[in-house]
């Protein structure tokens, strides 16, 4: 019986052969999603969380810069049912003889933490824009010790009850460390695959 011996190919046949043959064309994104649905619909929402949080901060600044909204967060409950304790409020700062009777207003205090108190009364000040304050808590009893002489006040636009603990474990040092370690990675992780792609397609001649 009759063997049929295959030819010996050369090493350099071999390699011309390769050569001759037409490069793999890599993942696209899409199949790359089919392979893997999981992972796309999870990367996809991540980056986009990531995007709007980014986007988010970005109009906080913007507002602060030329609106003069800021966040405060309320540690007492001085002005509860109204604003409890754990909630953060948009203010905004506006000149002192625009405030009126019923306002929640935030006035600074020297050497003191600022407070914020329903306003009770008001009157003039020395200046033209100045004026005299009294401000209660609406869970107090009683009027705030001594009015407040103020030019200018930071007036409660609304508040959001209970945010006030997420924001303050946002800025804690390892948290924000952990998010900016969490960004870089999922920044690396989606771009990942198409980097071994080309890498791939570069040194590897038969694939």
């Amino acid at each position: 019986m009759a063997e049929t011996i295959a030819p010996i190919r050369t090493r350099r046949a071999q390699r011309e052969a390769a050569e001759r043959r037409p490069p793999r064309e890599p993942l696209s994104e899409s199949a790359h999603a089919r392979r893997n649905p999981g992972a796309g619909v999870v990367g996809e929402a991540l980056l986009w969380a990531a995007a709007v949080a980014g986007a988010l901060c970005i109009v906080l600044v913007i507002l602060a810069l030329t609106a003069h909204i800021t966040l405060i967060l309320f540690r007492t409950g001085s002005m509860a049912p109204t604003i409890p304790a754990g909630s953060v409020a948009i203010v905004q700062q506006i000149p002192a003889d625009r405030v009126h009777v019923g306002d929640v207003v935030t006035v600074d205090r020297a050497g003191q933490l600022p407070v914020t108190h329903r306003v009770r009364a008001v009157a003039p000040g020395e200046g033209g824009a100045q004026r005299v304050l009294t401000l209660r808590g609406d869970a107090n009893a009683q009027d705030d010790l001594a009015p407040y002489t103020v030019s200018q006040v930071r007036i409660v636009r609304f508040a959001i009850p209970g945010l006030a603990p997420a924001i303050v474990a946002l800025g804690h040092p390892l948290v924000l460390g952990g998010l900016t370690l969490g960004a870089a990675g999922l920044v690396t992780w989606s771009f990942w695959p198409r980097s071994v792609a080309r890498r791939r397609r570069r040194t590897d001649p038969s694939s």
